[in-house]
C-alpha cells in the first residue's frame, strides 16, 4: 500500500530500486519462493514423511502414485506463488529459459538476460539452503537408515531432494534426457506465452500464476518420470550447486552415479542445456502455430498498421518459471 513508509526510507536507495536493480531483487526472492516449496515437497516425500513413521518404514518412499501427485501438486503451487510474489516487479520469469526465449521473441532486453538468470541461480541455491536447514535432521536420519550417507556417492535418495538425474532405463546416455527436458521446457514456454497472449483465450483477473502452476503439473504427471522434469537451468543447478557444498559431492557436480544396472555421468549440463533450446523452440512454435495467426486475424479486422501488442505488460514482464 502507497501508505506504508519503506523499509529503505525515502532516500536515494528507494530510488535505486526502481530500475534493474529492483528487478533482480524481485527474480531472487521469486526463485527462492519457487526452490523452498518445490525442494521442500521433495523432501516432505523422501525424508520427512518416512522419518516420522507416517511410512510403512524409515526409507520408504515411491510406494504408489500418491507420492508423485504430492510432488506435482506441490511444485505447481511452488510454482503459482513464486509468480504472485515476483510477477508485479519483475515478470516472474524465475527461470533462464523463460528469460531467454523472451529476449529472442518478446522483446526482453538483451542486456538483462544475464543478471536475471544470475539472480535466479543465486535464489534457487539460498532457497535450497533453507530446505536443508528445515530438514536437516529428516535428511541424515534418512541417509543412516538407508546406509547412504551424503559423502558415500549413494545417497541419491536424499540428493533427489535438491535436483535431478535421469532414469534408470536411459544407461546413462544422453539423447534421452536431453530430448526430455527440450520438450518439456517447450510446452512450458507454448503454455506461458499462450496464458498472458491477451489476443488468445488468456487468464483473467490475476489467475495467472496458478495456470502456469497448472502447466508445470501438467508437464511432472506426463512427463517428469524421464529426468524429474527440471525445465529450469535455475532451478537445477541452483540447488545442485548447493548440494555438493553440503556433502553430496560428486552426485551433485560433475552429476554422476554408478550402483548395478544405474549409473549416469556428467550429467549437470543436461537440465541446463536442454530447458534453454527448449524454451526458445516454445515460444517459435507458439508463434508459427498460434500468435501469427491472431496477429494476421487482428490486422484484417481492424486494418491497422504494425504490431499489435500481445499482452497488456511491459516489454520487460512476463510470467515464468
Amino acid at each position: 500500500m502507497a501508505d506504508i513508509t519503506p523499509l529503505r526510507g525515502e532516500g536515494r536507495t528507494v530510488g535505486r530500486i526502481t530500475g534493474l536493480y529492483g528487478e533482480l531483487l524481485s527474480e531472487f526472492l521469486g526463485t527462492f519462493v519457487l526452490i523452498a516449496f518445490g525442494d521442500g515437497v521433495v523432501a516432505m516425500a523422501v525424508a520427512a514423511l518416512p522419518g516420522s513413521g507416517r511410512t510403512a518404514g524409515p526409507t520408504v518412499i515411491f510406494q504408489a502414485a500418491g507420492d508423485w501427485l504430492l510432488i506435482t501438486w506441490g511444485w505447481a503451487m511452488a510454482v503459482a506463488f513464486g509468480v504472485w510474489v515476483a510477477g508485479g516487479v519483475s515478470g516472474a520469469h524465475l527461470n533462464p529459459a523463460v528469460t531467454l526465449a523472451f529476449a529472442v521473441r518478446r522483446k526482453f532486453a538483451w542486456a538483462k538476460v544475464l543478471p536475471y538468470m544470475a539472480a535466479q541461480v543465486v535464489g534457487a541455491f539460498v532457497g535450497a539452503a533453507l530446505v536443508f536447514l528445515v530438514y536437516f535432521h529428516a535428511i541424515d536420519a534418512f541417509n543412516i537408515a538407508a546406509k547412504t550417507p551424503r559423502s558415500s556417492g549413494h545417497a541419491l535418495a536424499t540428493y533427489s531432494i535438491f535436483a535431478t538425474f535421469p532414469a534408470s532405463y536411459f544407461h546413462g546416455g544422453i539423447p534421452g534426457p536431453l530430448i526430455d527436458q527440450i520438450v518439456g521446457t517447450a510446452f512450458l514456454l507454448i503454455f506461458v506465452v499462450a496464458l498472458i497472449d491477451v489476443r488468445n483465450s488468456a487468464v483473467q483477473s490475476n489467475l495467472t500464476p496458478l495456470a502456469i502452476g497448472f502447466a508445470v503439473a501438467a508437464i511432472g504427471m506426463s512427463y517428469g518420470a524421464n529426468a524429474g522434469y527440471a525445465i529450469n537451468p535455475a532451478r537445477d543447478f541452483g540447488p545442485r550447486l548447493f548440494a555438493y557444498f553440503a556433502g553430496w559431492g560428486k552426485v551433485a557436480l560433475p552429476g554422476s552415479y554408478s550402483a548395478p544396472g544405474f549409473n549416469f555421468s556428467d550429467y549437470f549440463w543436461i537440465p541446463i542445456i536442454g530447458p534453454l533450446i527448449g524454451g526458445v523452440l516454445g515460444v517459435i512454435i507458439y508463434d508459427l502455430f498460434i500468435g501469427d495467426v491472431l496477429h494476421a486475424r487482428l490486422k484484417k479486422n481492424e486494418d491497422v498498421s504494425g504490431p499489435i501488442p500481445e499482452t497488456q505488460l511491459s516489454e520487460e514482464s512476463g510470467s515464468g518459471v
